[in-house]
């Protein structure tokens, strides 16, 4: 497995080599020519959410192009991971559009189930099958989900398995694992089917201090490998080292968006800086 960038070492990218590899390189396949900039792979236009009369998000314009990689940083209870829920409709949207290679899946008749195998999702707790072993994790979704047949799912899981590094537990149960191997084999089952983009909501939120470096690995390697990511988190030099673009979530609004060098070292608004001064502060 090639080295991947600690949370605190800098680095770059070429932007053009990494769309042009895009997420097939993650599948071990040839690399597919990369979208036009000018088409998001995913977009949202003025999405809204309230539950109740509580507005948690504000009106979000954003997206997200092949080969990126996008954080978005905020303080607890600014909306981000209801944003990133709402963005694979695990929360339906109070208001708005979310766009799919330019079309709305919110429109009737848009097949949901289809869009949401296409972007995968890490959640914070993992969220594993304890009564399964780690192969049958990985395996399990693309049989009913995506309809493949079992052999060939078990050599995709097997694959990205062995890409996450946990080739070696294969047979294990959740509860045999380390907070850090359940979130690398919930990445490597979020891989397995192959998703066009993939959503990662504070993956490392629920780690022990010492595993959130292994995770961060593993997720350093899959931006250099040029898939698609947008990745809630706290890990700001994560954020920023790995990141082509950040976005800061404020009050259930994008407050400041750019490339991630640039909003960590000269963030414009007021409210960014403020943010950023602890983690500045050291």
């Amino acid at each position: 497995m090639a080295a991947a960038p600690a949370p605190g070492d800098q680095t770059s990218r070429d932007d053009a080599d990494r769309s042009a590899e895009g997420a097939a390189s993650v599948a071990g396949v040839d690399p597919s020519p990369a979208e036009p900039p000018g088409q998001p792979i995913v977009e949202t236009r003025g999405l809204r959410k309230s539950f109740g009369e509580n507005e948690i998000l504000a009106g979000i314009d954003f997206a997200v192009h092949p080969g990126e990689v996008v954080s978005v940083i905020g303080a607890s209870g600014s909306g981000k991971s209801t944003f990133l829920r709402c963005v694979n409709l695990l929360e339906w949207p109070s208001a708005g559009q979310v766009l799919y290679h330019g079309q709305d899946v919110l429109a009737r008749g848009y097949d949901v189930s289809r869009f949401r195998a296409r972007l995968g999702m890490v959640f914070q707790q993992f969220n594993l099958f304890n009564n399964l072993n780690v192969l049958d994790n990985c395996v399990i979704g693309q049989v009913r989900a995506a309809g493949r047949p079992t052999s060939e799912a078990r050599e995709r899981a097997l694959g990205y398995l062995a890409k996450v590094g946990m080739e070696r537990y294969v047979r294990a149960k959740p509860r045999q694992l380390s907070g850090g191997q359940k979130q690398r084999v919930a990445i490597a089952r979020a891989l397995s089917m192959e998703p066009e983009a993939l959503l990662f909501d504070e993956p490392t939120s629920a780690l022990d201090p010492e595993m959130v470096g292994e995770v961060l690995a593993v997720m350093g390697e899959l931006a250099e490998s040029g898939l698609t990511m947008v990745i809630v988190t706290h890990e700001m030099a994560f954020a920023r080292d790995v990141s082509d673009r950040v976005a800061f979530m404020d009050g259930g609004v994008i407050a400041e968006e750019g490339p991630a060098q640039a909003v960590f070292s000269a963030p414009e608004q007021a409210r960014t800086k403020e943010f950023l001064a602890r983690f500045h502060a050291g």
